[in-house]
């Protein structure tokens, strides 16, 4: 073996190795997972925004409103969930930070922080 083939060889294996680091997904995945992830953020987020304004209404001023507000939310939570777990499997985020990703669904106004900053960290990270 030549020292050229030598130089090759070591060149080439680094970009082999960037897809592994992702777990095996390719950049394309891992874009429209986050897409889908950015997406159900701003939307669970909305939604939980909705159902603290309908629960101070309900429970603040006695003000009667639908109840199907809290199943939606529920719903889309739920597909929060799953779409967050998804990309967290396929960009290998540690268990707390997904965990804490999980949890930003929950708490008003957190999930539009936190869908930033992790936007903005998967797109650093693997260039998409």
């Amino acid at each position: 073996m030549t020292a050229s083939e030598n130089s090759t060889e070591s060149t080439a294996a680094p970009a082999t190795l960037a897809p592994a680091r992702a777990g095996g997904a390719s950049t394309d995945k891992i874009k429209s997972a986050l897409l889908r992830y950015r997406t159900l953020a701003w939307i669970t987020g909305l939604w939980l925004l909705l159902l603290t304004g309908e629960m101070i209404a309900k429970y603040g001023f006695d003000v009667h409103t639908p109840s199907w507000i809290a199943v939606v939310h529920g719903w889309v939570y739920f597909v929060y969930l799953l779409v967050t777990a998804d990309l967290a499997v396929k960009v290998r985020w540690p268990v707390l930070r997904t965990v804490g990703t999980l949890l930003a669904g929950t708490i008003p106004l957190l999930s539009f922080f936190v869908e930033h900053v992790n936007a903005k960290k998967v797109k650093q990270d693997f260039g998409v």
